[in-house]
């Protein structure tokens, strides 16, 4: 465990160091031909002079943080191969099968489905009053022509 908190302590110190040493370093157009739209002064991937301190720096910084992030994922707490099955104790509880829901009930046959609507049809006729005498309806697919006017 102490390992652990070294290398938490050694990550921590170079991302620090990293985000200064980047924050140090001067861009590709930074100098005073850069600022007049001059910049072709420059290669495609920077100046061909040696590397600079600060980029060796950060060429450096760069690995160590990915050695120590690699070393982090590996040593972290809770990185067993434990199975959650494995620590449980107790014996899994039977499973009740619940009941089947309505979608997946018997559906009704055309026959039923007709007697339920003239149920359905004779409970309205006993209930609303007679008002007037029905009118057959004329069926919806042919419309009914106007009556026309005697003069």
């Amino acid at each position: 465990m102490l390992l652990y908190y070294a290398f938490v302590a050694l990550h921590v110190l170079v991302c620090l160091i990293l985000i200064l040493v980047v924050l140090l370093q001067s861009g590709k157009g930074a100098d005073l031909a850069g600022a007049f739209g001059g910049g072709a002064t420059q290669t495609a991937f920077g100046s061909r002079g040696p590397a600079s301190f600060l980029s060796k720096v950060t060429t450096g910084a760069a690995v160590v943080f990915m050695i120590t992030s690699i070393a982090l994922s590996g040593l972290g707490p809770g990185s067993s191969a434990k199975s959650i099955l494995e620590t449980t104790k107790q014996a899994p509880a039977p499973v009740k099968q619940a009941p089947a829901p309505k979608s997946q009930t018997k559906a009704p046959t055309p026959e039923e489905i007709k007697k339920q609507q003239e149920e359905i049809e004779a409970k309205q006729k006993q209930a609303a009053p007679a008002k007037a005498p029905e009118q057959p309806s004329a069926p919806a697919s042919k419309p009914q022509p106007p009556a026309e006017k005697k003069k």
